[in-house]
């Protein structure tokens, strides 16, 4: 392991050059903030603009390695830095003063619950202001600036208020670097008075970050490894399944590494999917209970042990709590702990040390593998249509399905879009993205148009139903702006059809849009932008 983790590695790339020193002019809160983004892999800020975060907005324009991009609404440029950050490492929006800040809430949020380092930024009040008694605009009319701060706080891993320069510096640092070391967002409020007063502690460029490697403690791994061992090469046909958890741990690769060694089948429970390579040739499918792939559940459920690697049992992935799994038969590995059935369990002890030290340990054993060879029957074809038959969902999902490679990412929005492509299967390195944990419906347009700015690569294919894309279509309108090339498939299907089948009423019906038509009227001629509606084949 690394004797340290330079911030710009793979997902946060810094420069390393050594820091030079600045002018007078340019030593400012709003240059070391800009360069700071710059430094930990942010190129594109979401923003919207107000009152409270002009002059900061100009310093971050000003940076010339970073580029803003303006959304039409706070909750979008917080979804943005949600897809940003899960393509990148990391993302951050800007937004103004309570108005703002309690807009972008609900995405933050959601990044909190899937473990995403955002930045978000709020202009705030004039450092002036504080123990005023004054009442400003853009809050309740009290005059205690707080509120959005005590909201703030229990969506975010840390917070800073900057009202004076003296220690500006390290407010700053520390959130920042607090959001990589434990992915999840920071808050950051910013006197709006204070981004251009030069001040000495920004006379310099900031000195890239060093991030200290989480290290396993050494006995409890070896100790950890050895009692896994143990229980799993007694077992007969077990089973390997990748969790949500894969990706905060940044232990995809040892998941591999695990899997190559030890034979074993394995399977994604749905909300990792996309952690998991789907082209290994061990690879059974999504473990989902009741709903998983056809034959992946029996072999899951049959086996005699299973290593759960970073799993989130919710009521979502459980499908109610119905798993069929039993804890003496289970080994789960958190990203810093491991449980053997029921105990023992071992803490400080890190999921990609555990995993591939335990690659190590293992004999191989293919049992689950042939079981699972031998009961496999292929999937059939969709059933033959005339010319005006109306299209079918598995008819759709089979022409995306064959849209899909190593260049494409597919976001799948919440709803029955969660369900349809948990059926795709993944070519290896195409992207895979959904909020399963939080579930907000609309996550997709503002994390569509975050993800696809920042891999620039990759051809994303989002999956929205109608219902989901009312709530946050605006932005399609910086898509176009931007010129990115994403295909956006609108599932239209007259209401919020998830909701239809968990309870069905007159609420669950919306007014029908002319989808194509709305899409147009963004575009406006300006840009590249194609739209179409299919209803038969």
């Amino acid at each position: 392991m690394e004797a340290g983790h330079k911030i710009g590695s793979s997902a946060h790339p810094t420069s390393l050059h050594p820091p030079v020193r600045g002018d007078a002019s340019s030593g400012t809160l709003g240059r070391h903030l800009a360069r700071r983004l710059v430094e930990i892999g942010v190129k594109d800020v979401f923003s919207v603009p107000g009152d409270f975060n002009l002059t900061l907005l100009d310093h971050l324009i000003a940076e010339p390695e970073l580029n803003l991009v303006g959304c039409c609404n706070e909750l979008n440029a917080g979804y943005a830095a949600d897809g940003y950050a899960r393509a990148k490492g990391v993302g951050a929006c800007v937004v103004t003063f309570t108005v703002g800040g309690l807009s972008v809430l609900n995405a933050i949020a959601g990044a909190y619950s899937e473990n995403l380092p955002v930045i978000c930024i709020v202009g705030g009040p004039n450092s002036n202001d504080y123990g005023t008694n004054r009442i400003l605009h853009h809050t309740i009319g009290l005059p205690d600036f707080s509120q959005e701060l005590r909201c703030f706080q229990t969506i975010t891993c840390a917070q800073a208020v900057v009202n004076n320069l003296d220690d500006a510096h390290e407010l700053l640092d520390t959130a920042i670097s607090t959001a990589l070391k434990e992915s999840k967002p920071v808050y950051i409020s910013i006197g709006c008075n204070l981004p251009g007063i030069p001040h000495p502690t920004f006379a310099r460029d900031p000195v890239p970050f060093f991030l200290a490697p989480k290290v396993s403690n050494q006995l409890g791994l070896e100790a950890a490894v050895e009692a896994t061992a143990n229980f799993l090469n007694k077992a007969v046909k077990p089973v390997l399944v990748g969790g949500p958890k894969l990706r905060v741990a940044n232990a995809k690769d040892a998941f591999v590494e695990l899997a190559d060694a030890c034979g074993y089948p394995i399977a994604v429970m749905p909300s990792g999917k996309g952690l998991v390579p789907e082209h290994h040739p061990h690879f059974i499918g999504t473990y989902w209970g009741a709903v998983s792939t056809s034959f992946c559940g029996e072999i899951v459920e049959s086996a005699d042990a299973y290593v759960f690697a970073g799993p989130i049992f919710n009521d979502y992935s459980s499908v109610g709590y119905s798993l069929l799994i039993k804890k003496d038969k289970a080994i789960i590995v958190q990203p810093n702990r491991v449980t053997i059935g029921n105990g023992p369990s071992f803490g400080w002890v890190f999921m990609a040390d555990f995993l591939s030290a335990l690659a190590r340990k293992l004999k191989k054993n293919t049992t689950a593998v042939e079981n699972y060879q031998r009961i496999f029957v292929p999937p059939g074809m969709p059933l033959k249509h005339g010319n005006d038959e109306p299209l079918r969902v598995n008819v759709l999902f089979k022409h995306i399905q064959d849209m899909l490679s190593k260049d494409s990412a597919v976001i799948a929005e919440t709803g029955d879009s969660w369900f349809n492509c948990q059926k795709l299967h993944l070519p290896e390195n195409c992207g895979y993205e959904f909020q399963m944990q939080y579930g907000s419906i609309g996550w997709s347009v503002g994390a569509t148009l975050g993800y696809a700015q920042a891999a620039k690569d990759k051809r994303v294919i989002a999956c929205i139903g109608d219902g989901s894309f009312q709530v946050t279509a605006q932005d399609i309108s910086t898509m176009i702006r931007c010129g990115q090339k994403s295909i956006i498939f609108l599932i239209n299907n007259g209401g919020y059809t998830i909701e239809v089948e968990i309870h069905d009423g007159p609420y669950n019906v919306i007014k029908n849009w002319n989808y194509t038509a709305f899409v147009d009227a963004i575009h406006n001629g300006e840009g590249k932008c194609w739209t179409a509606k299919v209803s038969k084949y």
